[in-house]
């Protein structure tokens, strides 16, 4: 983004410096379910299955994104507002991909706080009518977006069916050495999802199960990290996953999270001694020609797991329309047993593959 997400330019402009994450930080909900000024960064993140009411197909997967990205310390008429979404066809194997970047203002953008039950919304894309919005509704999250030039829009309405789970300890978690290394993170690892989903001017009711993440700070990378790969599975026997390896540039993790929910919603903290991730196939991009990793072996043998990672369809890169923001990999996953038993299904994100891809975090 040709240095506009660098935190050290933005901060000497004024002279302060930006909130950090910290193992203290008082939670209080639903008020941070909003967004958190002062702080570089922050992303709500929404991906899932879902399916139409009245057919045994098509099913989709889809992801939705809305970031908050600070310039100027602790002011908020500096904050961009970016958004991205997605849907792949895992019967047609067809990925489509949108996003939007605004600056905030009252006529393109907003990040609202409490009483207002709206978080953010953004007008469409250029060429679109509308806007896309995240709101929530009391008991759970509602959002909805349109991109006229891919011919998708999604209004999705969700409900947890766990409590909301803090990762890490207290909902802080560790990215690297530096003290602004960290972020405050929390997922909703099940949601309960109704709505419409609209393809090439074909709409749907769907239903379906979506995972939430939300994550806030100042600094996602450090100076050998490339990128991230982060993985968020449901299993069939109603425990959840969520796996965080961050990179340097020879491909190995030097800071992992993870956090096993039961069915029942109680967390665990996964130590990284006690689990392997391995990649066991790999993926060239037609688009950008980044090799991604194409399949995976997720071991914890405390937990009695030894899974499968296998993507519906290798074509999910996320190929933005806009100048400098790098491309990523965002796809839906099956979770098999290793006798290829169907175990679960699940999303995962691949960032920081091929020329200029690091995220500027």
């Amino acid at each position: 983004m040709d240095g506009l997400l660098d935190i050290s330019k933005a901060s000497s402009v004024t002279g302060r410096s930006w909130k950090i994450a910290r193992p203290d930080y008082p939670w209080s909900f639903p008020c941070d379910h909003w967004a958190h000024r002062g702080y570089h960064m922050e992303w709500w993140y929404f991906t899932g299955h879902i399916k139409a009411f009245d057919e045994p197909g098509p099913l989709f997967g889809y992801q939705f994104t809305v970031f908050r990205i600070g310039l100027v310390p602790e002011s908020p008429s500096t904050d961009l507002l970016m958004g991205h979404a997605a849907i792949s066809d895992l019967y047609a194997q067809g990925h489509r991909f949108g996003d939007l970047i605004y600056r905030e203002n009252a006529m393109l953008c907003q990040f609202r706080d409490l009483p207002d039950e709206i978080i953010a919304w953004s007008l469409a894309p250029h060429g679109t009518s509308g806007c896309w919005l995240l709101r929530w509704n009391g008991g759970g999250f509602e959002f909805e977006m349109k991109d006229d030039e891919h011919s998708m829009a999604f209004c999705l309405s969700t409900l947890p069916s766990k409590p909301l789970v803090l990762h890490g300890s207290n909902g802080y978690i560790r990215k690297g050495r530096g003290r602004t290394a960290a972020s405050q993170y929390y997922s909703f690892t099940r949601l309960v999802t109704t709505g419409t989903l609209t393809l090439d001017g074909r709409t749907w009711k769907v239903w379906g199960t979506s995972w939430m993440d939300k994550e806030f700070g100042s600094s996602q990378l450090t100076e050998p990290q490339v990128g991230w790969d982060w993985f968020s599975l449901q299993l069939d026997d109603g425990r959840d996953l969520m796996l965080y390896l961050l990179r340097r540039k020879d491909g190995t993790a030097n800071y992992r999270n993870g956090t096993l929910v039961e069915p029942n919603g109680r967390a665990h903290y996964l130590k990284a001694s006690g689990r392997s991730v391995c990649c066991t196939d790999f993926w060239m991009s037609p688009s950008t020609k980044a090799i991604y990793p194409m399949r995976w072996t997720v071991d914890l043998p405390v937990e009695g797991l030894c899974l499968e990672v296998v993507p519906e369809f290798p074509d999910q890169e996320n190929v933005s329309g806009i100048e400098s923001i790098p491309s990523y990999w965002e796809g839906a996953v099956r979770v098999l047993s290793r006798d290829g038993k169907h175990m679960g299904r699940g999303y995962v994100e691949l960032t920081g593959y091929g020329e200029n891809s690091r995220p500027n975090m």
